[in-house]
């Protein structure tokens, strides 16, 4: 019967929402129609400054209590809105944009914890939701947006003292990945997907997402820190253990494929097959103490294979994935060329 339950938790599609309009020229954003489409953004943004996510923002008003706004950061919410702000204003000079564009930066800079995370949204609550947020790479892209904001010149209508707020909040966070970095007998690994936001422990969160190393949002880490210009020692190391981890956890000789199943919701169902030639495959969990593969369902009690949990949980979440391949095969060999010897200094 869990099979019949939905699928997955979705969002809207990938390049939906206020990220289609981004690559928009900016002649587009003085048009009636971006101005439509800004009304639509104004009315979705809460009270507390920030958006929902999985809501359509740009396609039609708000118009019911707004109370039921609940703003985040997960799933992208807040951030392409913004960037949509900052674009509308520069082309329009209309004071309303610049206003909507100061309130979610205020929410944002307000949601930091002093140990420099985010949690998925604000007010936190006491559920996971408070901790640390690096699944699905919430904070990640929280501070790249930072980063954005301190150094591109499109977001000179800010005081200058909010543009080094910006750049206090983004070295808050670089510091705290750093110390989330867990180490195991002394060597730098992993991330977990969510850390405490007190003494930057691994933390549960959903049933199914244990305390565990992530596949997944250990890369969007480890991209963030290689993206630092002239690394420190720490970064260096930072960088250096996550890649070893990446390295010793890649899966070879498998791979996933949805098998024709007429009693699955969609007519599919995944399982994994041996295949010598497969690329190589990491999974989105990993168990601390081993090292070795995880997938849990809704009960919360670990499993070696993906064919031991339930349909449910097997088909709707993400359970293996090529997402540090291109890390390792590109990105780090021509970061480490770059940064040569920067460990030593």
């Amino acid at each position: 019967m869990l099979c019949l339950i939905g699928i997955a938790e979705s969002a809207l599609g990938a390049g939906g929402g206020a990220a289609q309009f981004l690559k928009k020229p900016d002649s587009w954003f003085a048009s009636d129609d971006a101005k439509q489409v800004a009304a639509n953004i104004l009315s979705y943004q809460s009270d507390l400054g920030g958006w929902p996510k999985n809501t359509d923002t740009v396609d039609r008003p708000f118009t019911a209590d707004r109370k039921a706004l609940k703003p985040t950061f997960d799933n992208g919410a807040t951030t392409d809105e913004m960037r949509f702000l900052d674009r509308i204003f520069n082309s329009t000079k209309d004071e309303r944009y610049r206003a909507a564009f100061v309130r979610g930066f205020d929410y944002i800079l307000k949601a930091q914890y002093p140990t420099g995370g985010w949690p998925q949204f604000y007010p936190p609550g006491r559920q996971y939701h408070r901790h640390i947020t690096f699944n699905d790479n919430a904070m990640v892209r929280l501070l790249e947006f930072l980063r954005e904001i301190y150094t591109a010149d499109r977001y000179a209508f800010l005081e200058a003292s909010q543009r080094e707020a910006a750049r206090t909040a983004f070295e808050q966070g670089i510091a705290c990945i750093l110390k989330c970095q867990i180490s195991v007998n002394g060597k730098l690994t992993a991330w977990c997907a969510q850390h405490d936001e007190k003494d930057y422990r691994p933390r549960q969160g959903r049933a199914f997402e244990l305390i565990s190393f992530s596949g997944a949002e250990s890369v969007g880490l480890t991209r963030l820190l290689m993206s630092l210009n002239r690394p420190s020692p720490e970064v260096v190391r930072a960088v250096e253990g996550a890649v070893a981890w990446f390295v010793s956890t890649r899966l070879t000789g498998i791979r996933e494929e949805k098998q024709p199943d007429p009693k699955a919701p969609k007519g599919t169902n995944k399982i994994t097959v041996d295949d010598s030639a497969a690329p190589p495959l990491w999974a989105r969990f990993y168990d601390i103490q081993s090292s070795r593969p995880i997938f849990v369902d809704r009960d919360g009690v670990p499993k070696p294979n993906l064919a031991d949990i339930g349909c449910e949980r097997r088909n709707g979440y993400e359970w293996y994935g090529n997402w540090p391949q291109q890390l390792l095969e590109k990105d780090y060999p021509a970061w480490k060329k770059k940064w040569a010897g920067a460990s030593a200094r």
